[in-house]
């Protein structure tokens, strides 16, 4: 609904803030719009059918497009970390107020409801010059903002950072503040980063400001090698998974590092098997018929080991997972035909003929598959 027809507004001071002003000046597609509201108390929002979710200020959800709607606020440093903050949500705050406490130019852009824009930062001049830079030396109050950064980054890849905001970047590592963001926090970070169009550049800022051991303990991030390697996962579409198993592919325990980080059950498992995949195809030689038996014994020990029977797509998946980091070493399409002969193995006409003989079973169901992958060749 146009916010100048919308009766749950009417008579508000409202404004659309942040990215979804950031990236309709970048021409880019619409994003989720979140809402100032300038001069409102909490029981007025509640009276107009407003949802309050906030929990430590005062956000409030529009009874019909579920759009989130904020009180204009300012805040205070009062502890460590990112939640040690005051906030102060009077109807005396005004929208520069509240823009001056944002983290970064390109996001203190406001959006009035008849098209004007509040750009009190110059928030469109760094737009143009394609630059990331920090609104106040507040910015060194929390350390949600150096992953922001980092993220942004990734995500704007064609634009810079100040000089003077990776200085407080680096301040933040320096002074302890990042020691105090918990792994679940960092994952919503990183794991957006991960899904941009370049994932790489996100790692790089992390290492360059000295935040990268500090949020992701146990990462090796060789940037020359892992940098290419994301890029041609983004350009084929992999998801989440596949991607964090890349840029965790090089350190030493990779599931640990999801584990620390709270990621989910998928990215754990992708983490710890692809080092498994990789070295198995980088073993295999080119078959022959001298080394056929061998060759379809190492293709049905690693497919057993990812149980690729029962979850083929995440199998496959780990395949393409492997042709971003050798992509002349992995026919894709000889994979997926592999796992279709040994899907198509009928396991219960087995069980049934050796009913009582469950060794036998486990035995017939092997030399089964291993026909079958000779019977398609290599």
């Amino acid at each position: 609904m146009d916010a100048a027809h919308d009766p749950a507004i009417a008579g508000l001071d409202v404004y659309i803030v942040g990215g979804a002003v950031r990236d309709e000046l970048l021409g880019l597609p619409d994003s989720d719009r979140d809402w100032v509201v300038v001069g409102a108390t909490p029981e007025a929002m509640s009276r107009r059918g407003f949802i309050p979710v906030g929990g430590d200020f005062p956000v409030f959800l529009h009874p019909k497009t579920k759009e989130e709607y904020a009180l204009a606020r300012t805040e205070r440093k009062s502890g460590r970390g990112y939640k040690g903050f005051t906030f102060h949500t009077g109807v005396d705050v005004t929208l520069e107020d509240d823009l001056q406490r944002r983290d970064l130019t390109v996001n203190a852009i406001a959006r009035a409801p008849d098209g004007r824009l509040i750009d009190p930062l110059d928030g469109q001049a760094d737009i143009l010059a394609k630059v990331l830079r920090h609104v106040g030396r507040a910015f060194v109050e929390d350390p949600v903002r150096l992953l922001r950064l980092a993220r942004f980054a990734a995500r704007f890849h064609d634009f810079t950072i100040a000089p003077e905001t990776l200085t407080l970047a680096r301040q933040l590592v320096q002074d302890g503040e990042v020691d105090a963001l918990v792994p679940e926090r960092v994952w919503q970070e990183v794991a957006k980063g991960l899904m941009t169009q370049h994932p790489g550049r996100m790692f790089q800022v992390l290492a360059a400001t000295g935040a990268l051991p500090r949020v992701t303990p146990g990462l090796n991030f060789d940037e020359a090698t892992l940098t290419p390697e994301l890029e041609a996962a983004a350009q084929a579409g992999l998801g989440l998974a596949p991607r964090f198993a890349l840029v965790c592919r090089l350190s030493e325990a990779p599931q640990d590092i999801g584990r620390h980080l709270r990621a989910p059950g998928e990215c754990q498992d992708y983490a710890r098997l692809l080092p498994g995949v990789l070295d198995a195809l980088h073993d295999d030689d080119a078959p022959t018929e001298a080394n056929a038996s061998a060759s379809q014994l190492r293709w049905l020990d690693l497919m057993e080991r990812c149980d690729a029977m029962r979850k083929p797509a995440r199998f496959l998946e780990l395949i393409d997972t492997a042709a971003c980091v050798d992509s002349l070493s992995v026919n894709a399409s000889a994979w997926q035909q592999r796992v279709q002969a040994l899907r198509s193995i009928d396991a219960g006409a087995i069980a049934q003929n050796l009913q009582g003989e469950p060794q036998r079973i486990k035995q017939a169901m092997r030399e089964a598959r291993l026909q079958a992958l000779a019977d398609i060749g290599p």
